[in-house]
């Protein structure tokens, strides 16, 4: 079974004549690093809630987030959880109010961006066998 590996957002990327732009995510207590491509609302709404800006109105990473807060549910973490065919996949855990936890099949870059606007980005994870296939390309 493949570890999960903490990461750290240590980079969004913005390529103003491409619709595609990215973050880089880097191993914490490692060296191995690695770019995600995604969308510039993604990166755009990451970037925001890095600089500690808000919208006037409630953006969707924000609205799953109140309704997270609101049913009593918090996120447990964000796990880069597979990458199959150059597209890579994520899981968000959530912990619910009744004790469980329950994995949530998400994009990347909606997992990060729901992290980060929730205070959980010190909760990034990698599964190693997604640096193994990085590695082996």
């Amino acid at each position: 079974m493949s570890a999960e590996i903490e990461v750290e957002l240590v980079q969004v990327v913005f390529d103003e004549t491409k619709d595609q732009q990215t973050i880089r995510l880097r191993e914490k207590n490692g060296s191995r690093s690695f770019q995600i491509i995604i969308g510039t609302h993604e990166a755009v709404e990451i970037h925001r809630k890095l600089l500690g800006r808000t919208a006037p109105r409630p953006l969707t990473h924000d609205l799953i987030g109140q309704v997270l807060h609101i049913t009593g549910s918090e996120i447990e973490r964000v796990v880069v959880s597979d990458l199959r065919n150059g597209t890579f996949y994520a899981t968000i855990y959530l912990s619910l109010v009744n004790g469980e936890t329950a994995p949530v099949d998400a994009r990347p870059s909606d997992a990060i961006a729901l992290a980060i606007a929730n205070n959980c980005a010190q909760r990034l994870f990698v599964m190693e066998h997604v640096f193994d296939e990085l590695s082996h390309g």
